[in-house]
């Protein structure tokens, strides 16, 4: 028997959340140290994982199936495609980040209300969250991926209603009540939309007799399984409405701003490089795969709330006067374009729309941790409360400078790639909507270029000018993801040797091909 690494991938960090809660209160630095090194060893195994993955090979790899629920047919099946395989290693790459970010975020704080911060339970919550999306990523079974994909909010709950941001300008009580909001917003919306999706889950196993992804889309290619035009497109909706607001897409995207606000800074790269990217990948792995035909009967709509939210996240990014909201837009903008190349059915555009999943992720990363950093020095999350901050800290400004040009694409940059393949995807089969988005790019330029004019540029904001730069732990923290940043910005091909034999499987189950250039080259 084949030792079990998806399995182990994704048991050490729950592994290490158990340990970590379990350490005694007084022990938070070693707490800390053991959620570090179990988030570092699960890094280990997803790049042990990624390198025995065979890009030629069969579609899904590293493969496991056992009995669980044998009454119900449900069966504990993991496997990892291009698209998995990549984004499992996204996830264990960021979170390492993420807790050496957070380093800090939880010590004990004693309030008005004389409530404390346990440091242990944080980390620990961090990485059970790290083990839910990883094992969502490698599911093949229907009904794990569904436990998987509801599980995963509870963490993230109380990791917004119980570690949210110190910085808020109402103070403390009204700060609570800030994070309790944000808090019960994110877990009603992605709750409602898991209900939906369970039922057409239980719809889906009717139609099949099996939770089984394999079985059932292979049932569908070959003809064994045929359902009615009516019946394909309500499972479609069913599944597309709750990944839709997982990812989220206009208009049940206005949980995102709120979570991301009050939420600590790593704690929002948690959610909107982590967790968000579950939505848009599930599109790929499900949506697209199980109903083929009623994606295509959505494709239209769903490509003009795509485009909505490209264009109205950016403009309300524009007016922001929150850094954190200003980023959670233009997440929002971003994710609308990674929508797009789902569905623009071409391959670039898929390609480009995984790309762009990987891209956002290291992107929005490096930008948040550094406005995180920046927050914790000054209090304060309002634009208006700094100025001149290159002045007094250039490195904190220069890599808040890099991941503000890499959020707007610019060419050099690793997200310049995925967004470049989205929209050439989309031109190519639907050139007035690629034409329009291309308003998302330069609304984004405006967006982080006055950002970083009003904070980090012009005569020195009082409050400001004893700021300290960059600390060794912070620069350990931004460096590795500036580097990668730059390196997937001129060689891009390691992603995209990974990422494109799994795309040409999606394109062949929605049986599309990509339109043929209507002027042929000169021989």
């Amino acid at each position: 028997m084949s030792f079990p690494l998806l399995t182990a991938t994704a048991a050490v960090p729950a592994i290490g959340a158990i340990v970590t809660a379990a350490v005694p209160a007084a022990r938070r630095t070693a707490a800390k140290w053991i959620a570090l090194t179990f988030s570092l060893a699960t890094l280990v195994l997803a790049a042990i994982a990624l390198v025995r993955f065979e890009p030629g090979g069969d579609r899904y790899q590293l493969t496991e199936s056992h009995a669980w629920i044998s009454d119900f047919g449900v069966r504990y099946e993991l496997g990892v495609d291009g698209i998995g395989v990549s984004l499992m290693a996204l996830t264990a790459l960021l979170i390492p980040f993420v807790i050496a970010a957070g380093w800090h975020d939880a010590d004990p704080l004693e309030t008005k209300s004389s409530r404390w911060r346990p440091t242990q339970g944080f980390f620990a919550l961090i990485l059970m969250v790290e083990a839910m999306v990883i094992l969502s990523f490698e599911a093949t079974d229907v009904f794990l991926f569904y436990i998987l994909f509801e599980a995963m909010l509870i963490p993230v709950y109380f990791l917004i209603g119980g570690f949210g941001d110190r910085a808020h300008a109402g103070g403390d009580e009204a700060g609570a009540t800030q994070r309790s909001y944000a808090a019960v917003k994110f877990l009603l919306y992605n709750l409602a939309g898991g209900l939906i999706m369970l039922a057409a889950v239980i719809g889906l196993f009717v139609q099949a007799g099996t939770f089984s992804l394999t079985e059932i889309a292979a049932a569908r290619a070959d003809g064994t399984l045929d359902m009615s035009t009516g019946m394909e497109r309500w499972l479609f909706l069913g599944f597309f409405f709750a990944f839709a607001i997982k990812a989220p897409l206009w208009p049940v995207h206005t949980w995102l701003p709120n979570a991301m606000g009050e939420a600590t800074a790593p704690v929002a790269v948690l959610i909107t490089a982590v967790v968000d990217k579950v939505g848009t990948f599930a599109m790929l792995r499900f949506c697209l795969q199980l109903f083929p035909e009623a994606s295509k009967w959505a494709t239209p709509v769903v490509l003009v709330l795509a485009l909505i939210s490209i264009v109205y996240g950016a403009l309300l990014a524009v007016g922001q006067r929150d850094i954190k909201r200003l980023i959670a837009y233009a997440s929002i903008s971003h994710f609308g374009f990674i929508i797009m190349g789902i569905f623009a059915m071409t391959s670039q555009g898929q390609s480009g729309a995984t790309l762009y999943m990987i891209n956002h992720g290291i992107s929005t990363a490096a930008l948040l941790l550094v406005a995180g950093f920046l927050i914790s020095r000054r209090g304060s999350r309002l634009i208006s409360d700094y100025g001149g901050v290159q002045k007094v800290a250039p490195v904190l400004a220069g890599t808040f400078l890099i991941g503000g040009l890499a959020t707007l694409s610019l060419p050099g940059l690793a997200p310049f790639v995925s967004e470049f393949l989205v929209l050439v995807g989309t031109f190519s089969r639907y050139p007035v909507i690629g034409i329009i988005a291309t308003i998302g790019i330069v609304l984004a330029a405006l967006y982080v270029l006055v950002l970083y004019q009003r904070t980090m540029t012009g005569p020195v904001n009082e409050s400001v000018r004893h700021m300290p730069d960059l600390k060794l732990r912070e620069l350990a923290v931004v460096t590795p993801l500036i580097a990668l940043l730059l390196f997937l910005g001129v060689y891009p091909k390691p992603l995209t040797d990974i990422v494109n034999p799994a795309v040409e499987h999606t394109m062949s189950d929605v049986h599309k091909s990509d339109p043929k250039p209507e002027v042929e080259a000169a021989p």
